[in-house]
């Protein structure tokens, strides 16, 4: 089971860096492709930039339940 978590644990975080590293070059360079400035003005997230936001959530929260229940297992 340890296995399993650890396994699950690596491909989580891998997945969680390469979102965040989207996301980050995706609120610059997403948002120029459509022609739109973002020059320090907060937009609304549309398509593939709200899509990739929810993915980065959902990995992170992920990662957190596999890293405690990770820490809870090996306890026992």
């Amino acid at each position: 089971m340890q296995n399993f978590l650890d396994g699950g644990l690596i491909l989580t975080s891998i997945a969680l860096v390469i979102s965040i590293i989207l996301q980050s070059k995706g609120g610059a360079g997403l948002g120029s492709l459509s022609g739109s400035d973002a020059g320090g003005v907060f937009t609304a997230r549309r398509g593939i930039e709200k899509t990739l936001f929810w993915v980065t959530i959902i990995f992170s929260v992920l990662f957190f339940i596999l890293a405690i229940t990770s820490v809870i297992l090996s306890a026992r």
